[in-house]
């Protein structure tokens, strides 16, 4: 069975259909992208996936069961995962200590314990320490892990934002505007990573305005216009499509990859 299923998910708000009747099939290991002109549908599609709006109608399956309507805490637990287009971090706080913040989806530790601070408590502290750094290191923030999140520069804040969802230990995580406001360089980075994180097992769903970036790095293609999808396939098949090219690629894209 696929790992994601949409089937015919819907959002109205009001009279205005933001996203109608979308099917879609994500597979485990793939990295699938989702694309289309701003206000085509995207962030809504993510918000009805992650629980944060609940579907006019439709299905949203995950592993085969219906989350439908779950609230975002529990998708999470599930092995469901997302970062936001505006990056959520918490400002006074620390790169290890937000990416601490992620693992509190799958830690088991008990208020008593807490309280108590036993030696199981200290050392399961540790190993999530431990684990956070190596995060930290892997998205490339090692050198100011010790920085407040609001001393970060913009990239380095993205890079958290992913950390810290992929403290929850992710089976998908869904990257919403990854690459935003990044330079080239970082941009390279960050795709890099992103194979990275499939490579070690986690499924990658993402929307993100960078073409060359997108076309670089997933092997699949939906694309969105006013909340109905006109066309989904591989990179080369999507950037040959006609209906595409004209509702979003058009010129700009051709000076994007030429």
């Amino acid at each position: 069975m696929p790992l994601l299923e949409l089937r015919k998910l819907t959002k109205h708000f009001g009279g205005v259909i933001a996203v109608n009747e979308l099917d879609l099939t994500i597979e485990s290991g793939e990295i699938v992208g989702l694309i289309g002109p701003n206000g085509a549908g995207k962030t809504t599609v993510f918000n009805l996936i992650s629980g944060v709006l609940a579907p006019s109608k439709g299905q949203v399956l995950f592993r085969g069961e219906d989350i439908t309507g779950f609230k975002p805490h529990k998708i999470a637990q599930r092995g469901l995962v997302r970062t936001f287009q505006h990056t959520m971090l918490v400002s006074e706080m620390t790169v290890l200590q937000n990416i601490l913040l992620g693992f509190h989806l799958t830690s088991v530790r008990t208020i008593w314990k807490a309280i108590l601070n036993t030696p199981s408590t200290r050392a399961s502290e540790e190993r999530l320490l431990e684990k956070a750094n190596e995060l930290a290191d892997f998205m490339g923030l090692g050198d100011v892990r010790h920085v407040l999140a609001r001393n970060l520069p913009h990239g380095h804040q993205r890079s958290l934002g992913i950390a810290m969802a992929l403290a929850a230990n992710p089976e998908l995580i869904m990257l919403d505007e990854p690459v935003a406001g990044m330079n080239p360089f970082e941009t390279a980075q960050t795709m890099e990573r992103i194979g990275q994180i499939r490579d070690r097992g986690t499924t990658v769903l993402l929307v993100e305005h960078d073409m060359k970036m997108v076309m670089g790095i997933c092997e699949r293609l939906c694309v969105l216009n006013f909340g109905v999808k006109i066309a989904e396939g591989r990179p080369d098949e999507i950037r040959s499509n006609n209906q595409v090219i004209e509702a979003y690629l058009g010129t700009a894209y051709a000076s994007q990859v030429d």
